[in-house]
């Protein structure tokens, strides 16, 4: 057996403590499930599913020693990043703003577009790269060998568990909804709920002064 069942369960904890967190992926999955239909919600988390797997080889193939290497490219991920959950802060806060739960009419976009959307609103989030070096090697026995396999089956773990939960999010979207459209005062708190917590994750992401770490 080349991973311990006890490691992979301690990943699969720390997934679902991640992905119940809300964030950008969450946000887009909900948005184009509620305006287009589960199946658009589908097809966006084919995109972030295949950015988890990206950055997962990556992660595992040095691209911490690229952002070791190349310190100017971590913080430009890393702004951008910070950038677009200020953007989707400001949106949810914004006078005028709309929760994500709530219907509305959008232009619907082409299966491409949202395959493309979600895979780009996963990669904006560099975090993800850095946890996958920081948590993934805690969970790695040297002595089992097979290092990079390991820390892709372990990293596999992470993707199952995410793609699960967002699976669900994407099937109950419509449910949530319109529980939500039938209490106002419930959207609303939603909505700046959200706004808030994307807003303190942009800041805290901007002003994060550290580097990539190879070390939890």
């Amino acid at each position: 057996m080349l991973i311990e069942p006890s490691a992979a369960l301690g990943v699969t904890v720390v997934a679902l403590g991640m992905v119940l967190t809300p964030g950008p992926n969450m946000i887009y999955l909900v948005s184009r499930s509620i305006t287009q239909g589960r199946r658009a919600g589908l097809i966006s988390l084919g995109g972030v599913a295949l950015g988890f797997a990206v950055y997962l080889l990556a992660a595992n193939l040095g691209l911490s020693a690229l952002f070791l290497a190349v310190p100017d490219l971590y913080v430009a991920v890393r702004l951008a990043g910070a950038g677009y959950l200020a953007y989707l802060a400001w949106s949810a806060l914004r006078p005028g703003g709309v929760s994500v739960f709530a219907p509305r009419e959008v232009p619907p976009d082409s299966p491409r577009r949202l395959f493309t959307m979600g895979l780009m609103t996963n990669l904006l989030n560099p975090k993800i790269a850095i946890m996958y070096v920081s948590l993934i090697p805690q969970f790695v026995d040297l002595d089992q060998g097979h290092v990079l396999t390991q820390g892709l089956l372990l990293g596999s773990c992470q993707i199952a568990v995410s793609v699960a939960v967002n699976l669900a999010v994407v099937l109950a979207a419509g449910t949530i909804a319109t529980f939500l459209a039938r209490r106002p005062s419930w959207l609303k708190f939603q909505r700046y709920a959200m706004g808030t917590v994307l807003g303190a994750l942009a800041v805290t992401l901007a002003v994060e002064t550290s580097g990539p770490s190879t070390t939890s």
